[in-house]
């Protein structure tokens, strides 16, 4: 149940969103993995963010900055005062980083509708092919605060101290450096492998089979299981940030750590840095039967 985590008001269920559908002092924004999902029906009123070319700076592989971010918010006609409720296909996994990037820019009022996109669409509610348009605001963000962010040194200085634990949320193939991405996603890295010495708990397996996310008990199992306990400073990381900033919300917000931090540079940035330690599995080893050349004298 919602009222089990530590901050239980940075969820609304699909029935909150119901009733608020026409509230003035609400903004729904839809982020979505599949950038096409919008156009083919959203929830009535909200505004789509693409998180390929409006959630990033393309050119320096880093978050939009403070300006660009206002901008966006002006154009899509929210105010720093609005509550602001994310959703997203793909169990919200860039909605999270949208909240993510809200945070950072300190917007105090913005939450995830659990179970996303999926679970209001298995309910059958009412979906419009209308985009939303709303009179442009005058958004005014906060001083980023880079203390929800990890860096490359950071996580290169920490690695080793017993106060400080990694969790990598990609899948056990990429752990393993079986595969650099997910199937049709192109960022990837020159080398496979994983952090040294981050537990390896993929980010859906936070969630329940219709998006929402598993009870308070169900995730404290989860993380303290592998060693990611709220006595210690957490850095997670995945292949470009995304799906990283949806645990890093589930450690802050569902079970209250201190101290999380996303590494958004993730893989891509360390898989590819000239001399970055990287583990991966054993080698495979040579059996039997293998002779020796022998060297000339």
């Amino acid at each position: 149940m919602a009222n089990e985590y530590a901050h239980p008001e940075m969820l609304v269920s699909t029935d909150w969103v119901q009733a608020h559908l026409n509230d003035p002092q609400v903004r729904l924004v839809e982020v979505d993995v599949d950038t096409t999902a919008y156009d083919q029906g959203h929830i009535p009123g909200a505004v789509a963010f693409n998180w390929q070319t409006q959630l990033q700076d393309n050119i320096r592989r880093d978050v939009p900055s403070k300006e660009t971010f206002e901008s966006l918010m002006s154009e899509a006609g929210i105010c720093d005062t609005h509550k602001v409720v994310l959703y997203g296909d793909n169990n919200n996994w860039f909605a999270a980083y949208a909240l993510w990037l809200f945070k950072i820019f300190g917007h105090a009022d913005v939450v995830l509708m659990n179970g996303g996109r999926k679970k209001w669409l298995a309910e059958n509610r009412e979906t419009t092919l209308e985009p939303a348009q709303y009179a442009r605001t005058n958004y005014l963000a906060q001083a980023p605060d880079w203390s929800l962010r990890s860096y490359y040194p950071m996580v290169l200085e920490n690695l080793g101290k017993s106060e400080a634990a990694l969790v990598d949320v990609r899948s056990p193939q990429e752990f393993t450096g079986e595969i650099l991405a997910p199937p049709g996603l192109l960022e990837t890295a020159q080398r496979g492998g994983h952090i040294p010495g981050a537990a390896n708990i993929p980010w859906a397996s936070a969630v329940n089979e219709d998006g929402t996310f598993k009870s308070y008990e169900e995730l404290k199992s989860l993380y303290e299981g592998k060693g990611i306990t709220p006595d210690k400073q957490i850095t997670a990381y995945c292949r470009i940030g995304e799906r990283s900033s949806h645990t890093w919300f589930v450690l802050k917000y569902l079970l209250g750590y201190h101290g999380v931090r996303n590494y958004d540079g993730s893989w891509t940035e360390w898989g590819s840095v000239v001399g970055a330690p990287i583990e991966r599995d054993a080698p495979t080893q040579l059996h039997g039967g293998t002779s020796l050349a022998p060297c000339p004298s």
